[in-house]
């Protein structure tokens, strides 16, 4: 993946790495992570397409304001922004976790800039937020959490959404880690956490049953923190959405079976 590049949208210093030709494909990635987990589906879909991997606000290395909202509703305001600084009209996008919920309301409120999209183990309806992300969201459990936070507990939090344990391996913990490292780093964590808001993919039911986007729903059958009642409700309400499974891969899909991940998202955009 390349090297870090920067971008002012709404006052904000948003991360971002950008490489290839070709249409557009934007990466959108969830909590507890930032665009270090696309790296391997970056260097692969860069060789057709010309693809940006985003930082969210509060994420990574884009600036942790704690005075504005990390809702996916302002996250899909802030994707379009990003989009139109980088003078890109119309995308791909492919979003993991929050992303996906991100991409669910970016495609019903700006469809005209999506040739498809693309949700992997994501976020929809009211079947979200889930542990541990609830108890962030308590104040004093919220606050333990800012003072006591540690390496071990994350790991174990990350640990649980791989399948295959061996490729958690300690220079990709140490990546997950990177932001958790200081206090402003969690403080944007636990202000990403109180910030979601379920109302905001409930309120958008009926405008999902009307897309006429190509969605490729995309489920890791071991992911032991999202249901998968929630691909399964996504693939029967949105029309003509595509589902795939992988029987062998955890909520953290990249570090399961990646390999095959990519190859169904690029035979998706071709299709």
């Amino acid at each position: 993946m390349t090297g870090t590049q920067f971008l002012d949208v709404e006052g904000y210093k948003i991360a971002y790495h950008r490489d290839g030709r070709g249409e557009a494909v934007i990466l959108v990635h969830g909590i507890t992570t930032y665009s270090f987990v696309w790296e391997y589906v970056f260097d692969q879909l860069s060789t057709h397409y010309d693809v940006v991997a985003i930082d969210l606000l509060g994420c990574g290395e884009s600036d942790k304001p704690l005075t504005v909202s990390y809702s996916i509703n302002h996250h899909a305001e802030i994707v379009k922004a990003a989009a139109d600084r980088l003078g890109i009209q119309k995308f791909h996008y492919v979003g993991h976790d929050i992303g996906g919920g991100i991409g669910q309301v970016f495609a019903v409120r700006y469809p005209e800039y999506l040739y498809d999209a693309t949700i992997i183990n994501g976020v929809a309806y009211d079947f979200w937020p889930v542990q541990p992300i609830v108890a962030m969201r308590t104040p004093i459990i919220r606050q333990l959490a800012l003072a006591t936070l540690d390496f071990g507990t994350f790991r174990l939090i990350v640990k649980r959404g791989i399948v295959n344990k061996e490729n958690l391996t300690d220079q990709v913990m140490d990546r997950f880690w990177m932001p958790m490292r200081t206090k402003e780093g969690r403080k944007a964590f636990l202000h990403f956490a109180e910030s979601l808001d379920n109302s905001h993919l409930t309120g958008i039911t009926d405008q999902l049953r009307a897309l006429k986007l190509p969605v490729h729903i995309i489920r890791g059958d071991g992911d032991v923190y999202l249901s998968a009642a929630i691909a399964e409700k996504l693939h029967h309400d949105i029309p003509g959405s595509t589902l795939t499974r992988f029987p062998h891969s955890g909520h953290f899909i990249f570090y399961d079976e990646v390999g095959p991940m990519t190859h169904a998202i690029r035979a998706f955009f071709t299709h």
